[in-house]
């Protein structure tokens, strides 16, 4: 009689793996003959991407805040390289007051930071509002007049160095004063009518210079790490993921009206814009590909975290795939003229068959030698940038902005930056030739090194090096040039590739 069960227990693995979920995929880039160039289509837009509370001067927000609770009560601890630990900053002892408060001193630099982009070869920025900076107190019925001159200096930048601006609403910071209610932040309802405001007040000043939109930045991962894993505020560890849905909710809402504001705005001045939001995406992938559980829960996750909250902007109801209520959001459908992405690499899910509930997301995989990773222990993983895109190419057939890409790289020489770009950039090449994706611009994450939230000032994505010991000065790394001379050709040489196709062998 055992073996009857071991054959239908084996029976069933063979039905049941290939059936059910994702696979790991061995191939770390998409395979193909042709040695470049690749040349992506022309007024294609190339920039950098920077966010206000990551190198503007502290305005009054929550994570500010968090940043001086922490560095006060010396909360500098961190569970692992690119691991968070609830409540702290990593290593933010090891800077003065000055840094933590000025960041970067872009506000000093603004139209230093612009003209070096402008040598560097951008034809665009990407940047995002302060909402604090703009409504310090509550109950203001007009943005501040010395916020609104703040971003005004950013745009005669931009015009000046010929830089395209993409505006960003809300990139996961918001003023302190909407955490003083018993309901706090993006779960109170009312947030939604002062989102309102913010957009009202950004578009009845910007709107004649800005064409290029974005709402919200990577609102899963707001969601998820401020009420889940605890490392963003409000610091919480709920536990439950349909505990959340009532957010994502409010966040899907706040996007829908500031999408038809900016729309109305934009229709009384007689121009066309394109209003759309990011997603954080990675490349979810089962941990062990015979685990059945590893494979259904990575494509849950996926699903979860990457497409509900953009199908939900496609049809206008809400439907998470993690429990909650569902949703049918009036005003919401159809309001994203475009798919914004942002793509960081790979994540295995791994799953324990006695606590089906239970799983781990993995940055990496320390069981395999020939896994390429970062500063911050993150797999990189080019291929699953092209998955990426191509599913949201089939998903929405929309035009597709990457408004993130990049990694951390401390190193001076920052060959792994270099090679991530060169090999990101091929990606889409290939998505574009072969599935037909309309890509049209392309933001490294990021102009300059910054601060990167839980991580602090320790993990490095800046094209430009800020020595934050020598009054922040800037200093372009070997991949600021290498962009350079990308965004020149309008793409990846034949000799670029050649050069770095060797530099990956050399590297394993």
């Amino acid at each position: 009689m055992i073996y009857i069960f071991i054959a239908l227990g084996i029976l069933i693995f063979f039905i049941f793996v290939p059936v059910f979920g994702k696979k790991r995929s061995k191939v770390r880039y998409t395979l193909r003959e042709e040695k470049g160039p690749y040349t992506l289509p022309e007024k294609f837009m190339w920039g950098t991407s920077t966010a206000a509370q990551q190198i503007e001067t502290q305005q009054k927000t929550d994570w500010t805040d968090f940043e001086n609770s922490a560095y006060k009560n010396r909360r500098f601890d961190t569970l692992a390289p690119g691991k968070a630990k609830p409540g702290h900053i990593h290593n933010l002892g090891a800077y003065s007051k000055e840094v933590i408060k000025k960041k970067t001193d872009h506000d000093a630099r603004i139209e230093k930071d612009l003209a070096l982009a402008k040598k560097l070869g951008h034809n665009a920025y990407r940047f995002s509002v302060d909402w604090a900076r703009l409504f310090p107190k509550p109950g203001m019925s007009s943005p501040s007049k010395a916020g609104i001159a703040f971003y005004q200096r950013v745009l005669d930048a931009c015009r000046k160095n010929k830089l395209t601006p993409s505006l960003t609403l809300f990139h996961f910071s918001s003023p302190s004063w909407l955490w003083q209610d018993t309901v706090k932040g993006w779960e109170n309802p009312n947030t939604i009518e002062e989102f309102q405001s913010l957009t009202r007040g950004v578009a009845e000043h910007f709107i004649d210079q800005v064409d290029h939109w974005c709402t919200l930045n990577e609102p899963m991962v707001y969601v998820y790490n401020g009420y889940l894993d605890g490392v963003f505020p409000p610091l919480e560890q709920r536990g439950n993921p349909a505990k959340v849905a009532p957010i994502i909710s409010n966040l899907l809402k706040g996007h829908a009206a500031a999408y038809h504001i900016l729309h109305d705005a934009a229709r009384a001045k007689n121009k066309e814009i394109q209003v759309g939001l990011t997603q954080h995406t990675r490349a979810f992938e089962p941990y062990r590909n015979y685990a059945v559980l590893d494979r259904i829960t990575a494509s849950i996750i996926e699903q979860a975290f990457i497409w509900d909250m953009l199908d939900a902007i496609e049809t206008g109801h809400f439907a998470p795939k993690t429990g909650g209520a569902r949703e049918n959001i009036p005003g919401l459908a159809g309001t994203q003229d475009y798919v914004g992405i942002n793509y960081y690499g790979r994540f295995y899910v791994k799953t324990d068959i006695t606590r089906p509930m239970k799983f781990e997301v993995l940055m990496h995989d320390e069981h395999d030698p020939g896994e390429k990773i970062n500063q911050l222990g993150w797999a990189l993983y080019p291929k699953g940038f092209y998955d990426v895109l191509a599913s949201a190419h089939a998903k929405y057939n929309k035009p597709i902005y990457i408004l993130e890409n990049g990694t951390a790289d401390d190193q001076d020489d920052d060959k792994i930056r270099q090679s991530v770009l060169v090999n990101h950039l091929k990606e889409i090449y290939h998505v574009i030739k072969e599935k037909g994706a309309d890509v049209r611009g392309y933001f490294h994450w990021s102009l300059i090194d910054n601060f990167e939230w839980a991580e602090g000032f320790e993990a490095r994505f800046g094209l430009v090096k800020i020595d934050y010991a020598k009054n922040f000065k800037r200093i372009p790394r070997p991949s600021a040039e290498l962009y350079r001379e990308i965004i020149e050709a309008n793409g990846v040489t034949e000799a670029i590739w050649r050069y770095y196709t060797a530099l990956n062998e050399a590297n394993g």
